[in-house]
């Protein structure tokens, strides 16, 4: 197993996508305090002007948030730069710091949309489901490429995805299974704020009533959905760490389970207490892990020659 190298540019990534996670914390909470519309319907300029006077609670946290996203695309462009005159052309490392830009970008975007769309606050459209659906998506987009920028610069080998047979599907589809998992738990976070609820029968009981709001009928899809991914996980990180026995797939992939069904605890502590914003916020740091863990743990594996079959002797007997 190669060792790995935190030299200034690898300290220097790492460094930015913990950064990343925090601002992705603190959007959460723009969210759930109600605070996204503390600038009102303005982008970039904050209800009209630059620096707000007198600025009330609500706008002091946006505008904080926007300060700090921006902060981190002038972070974004330097891990680019830094990465051109590192590393040489074709370089994993360069594709990945750009890409982390590309999506820090479309993630700006599609915040100013929100907010000049108005959907923020207590807005409770269909449009504001579907983009919250799509920011998250592309938030997990934009942390896979700061992970990967980060990992690949300290020495980790990057995957391939040819000839990878089952591994390979099983580890895409995995993918893609947490990122739907996450929409619809972007949804429901929503749907906990818009529309609290008193009781856990309460929420199952408005699930089924044809007649409520479509926030509160999607509630209950995304802890049945995580109980059905929980399962296909497991299977599939079984099965690859006993086809690709290395020993950071292993550590990444009991990782992985930790932190998922960890998570599992922690969503129904969270439906207990009523999703308070502080458990919002933790169940979304946990949710944050998981997909880096998966990111390495899928990394590694598709990095990690497959184990080949052993021919078993055959047996001939002859006679003279």
């Amino acid at each position: 197993m190669q060792p790995l190298r935190f030299h200034r540019f690898a300290q220097y990534a790492w460094a930015l996508l913990g950064y990343l996670v925090l601002i992705i914390l603190w959007g959460a909470f723009v969210r759930a305090t109600g605070s996204g519309a503390g600038c009102g319907s303005h982008w970039p300029l904050c209800n009209g002007e630059v620096i707000p006077r007198a600025p009330a609670v609500e706008t002091i946290i946006e505008l904080s948030h926007r300060i700090t996203s921006a902060l981190a695309g002038f972070l974004i462009i330097g891990l680019v730069v830094w990465a051109y005159r590192r590393y040489p052309k074709g370089s994993p490392v360069r594709f990945a710091a750009v890409g982390t830009l590309v999506f820090v970008i479309i993630e700006g975007l599609i915040g100013a949309a929100i907010v000049l769309f108005e959907w923020t606050a207590e807005n409770a459209s269909m449009g504001r489901t579907i983009s919250i659906a799509l920011h998250l998506n592309n938030t997990l987009i934009l942390l896979a490429f700061a992970t990967l920028t980060a990992w690949w610069a300290s020495g980790g080998r990057p995957f391939t995805l040819k000839k990878q047979g089952r591994v390979g599907w099983s580890l895409l589809g995995l993918g893609l299974g947490l990122m739907i998992l996450s929409a619809t738990g972007a949804v429901t976070a929503l749907g906990d704020t818009l529309f609290e609820a008193t009781s856990t029968a309460e929420v199952l009981n408005r699930s089924t009533d044809p007649t409520a709001h479509h926030l509160e009928r999607l509630r209950v899809y995304h802890p049945v959905f995580a109980v059905i991914l929980g399962a296909i996980l497991l299977l599939s990180v079984r099965r690859t760490m006993a086809e690709r026995p290395d020993a950071r797939v292993r550590l990444f992939g009991v990782a992985l389970l930790a932190l998922y069904f960890g998570q599992m605890l922690l969503g129904m502590a969270n439906i207990w207490l009523k999703a308070p914003v502080w458990m919002q916020l933790v169940h979304l740091l946990v949710a944050d892990g998981i997909w880096i863990a998966y990111l390495l743990f899928g990394n590694a594996a598709l990095a990690t020659r497959r184990l080949e079959p052993v021919a078993e002797p055959s047996l001939s007997l002859s006679i003279s």
